[in-house]
């Protein structure tokens, strides 16, 4: 794989988890104006998930898409100084493999298992 083609799947994987991230964002905005009308005691509501059950469950996703969207970004920033593909414990080349799978690997897997990531 080559870099145009490492660097087309971060742009790809950017633009996912930045559309993710909007619309993760602008659902939970939703919930929040919904439930800022309702009362503060809906667990025993008996029509579907609860809107704290479902607040807690957007919000979890919402954060684990700007995670995603701040490790491409990272990824893309090493690209651009020359040290994307090179481990940021030991300084050995990551394999493609390893970078097809998690293109935004920072750490070979020797190291990535050494630190439990």
């Amino acid at each position: 794989m080559s870099d145009n083609e490492l660097r087309t799947l971060l742009d790809a994987l950017r633009r996912e988890a930045n559309d993710r991230t909007e619309a993760l964002a602008a659902t939970l905005n939703q919930l929040t104006h919904d439930r800022s009308s309702q009362s503060d005691d809906d667990e025993h509501d008996p029509e579907g998930v609860p809107l704290s059950a479902e607040w807690s469950r957007l919000s979890g996703l919402l954060d684990g898409a700007r995670e995603e969207l701040r490790q491409v970004d990272e990824a893309l920033a090493r690209m651009d100084v020359g040290t994307y593909g090179v481990c940021a414990n030991c300084g050995r080349g990551i394999p493609v493999a390893r970078l097809r799978v998690r293109p935004f690997a920072e750490l070979c897997v020797p190291c990535a298992e050494k630190l439990g990531r």
